[in-house]
C-alpha cells in the first residue's frame, strides 16, 4: 500500500494569521529555522502561505516597471499591476499584505508520489495540508518526502 501524505507529513504547523506582525512571522522563521508558514482566518481557513520569497521583497525592494513614450503617451513593457503587487509586498507590515494568496495545497489521503510530482512540476516547498473544511492539518516539505525515501517509504 502506497505511504500517504497524513504518514509523512509534519502535523499541527505553525500558523499565523494575516493581521500577525510581519516582524513577528520573520521571528518565527528564523526561531525555527523554517521556510514558510500557513496563513489561516479566524475559523482555521487557509488563506495564504507567507514563505521566505515573499519577504525577500522587504529587503530588495522593487524597480519601476520600464516604459517608453510614444506620442505623449506611456507604454509600459511589463505590466505596471505587477509592480503595484510587488511593491505592496516590499511596504507591507503584516502577513497579510506580504503573504502568497491561494497556495497550492494537497488533502492528507493523496500518495506521497502525488506530493512529490506537485511539489516539483509548481517549484514550491512545502503543501499546506487541509481537510475538506479547508482548514490546515499538516504541512508536507521536500524534506518530508526525502526522509520517507530514505525510510524505504515510497
Amino acid at each position: 500500500m502506497p505511504t500517504t501524505v497524513a504518514d509523512v507529513m509534519s502535523r499541527n504547523p505553525i500558523v499565523v494569521q494575516p493581521s500577525t506582525p510581519l516582524q513577528q512571522a520573520i521571528q518565527i522563521l528564523a526561531e525555527r529555522r523554517i521556510t514558510g508558514l500557513p496563513v489561516v482566518d479566524d475559523t482555521g481557513k487557509l488563506v495564504g502561505i507567507i514563505s521566505e520569497t515573499d519577504l525577500m521583497w522587504q529587503e530588495t525592494g522593487v524597480t519601476p516597471p520600464a516604459y517608453i513614450m510614444f506620442l505623449d503617451s506611456i507604454i509600459y513593457l511589463k505590466n505596471p499591476a505587477a509592480y503595484e503587487r510587488d511593491l505592496h509586498k516590499a511596504l507591507g507590515q503584516t502577513v497579510g499584505e506580504v503573504m502568497s494568496k491561494n497556495p497550492i495545497t494537497i488533502s492528507p489521503d493523496k500518495t506521497v508520489k502525488e506530493a512529490a510530482k506537485i511539489l516539483n512540476e509548481r517549484k514550491v516547498h512545502r503543501l499546506p495540508v487541509v481537510d475538506g473544511q479547508g482548514q490546515v492539518i499538516g504541512i508536507l516539505t521536500r524534506g518530508d518526502i526525502i526522509r520517507a525515501m530514505a525510510a524505504g517509504q515510497e
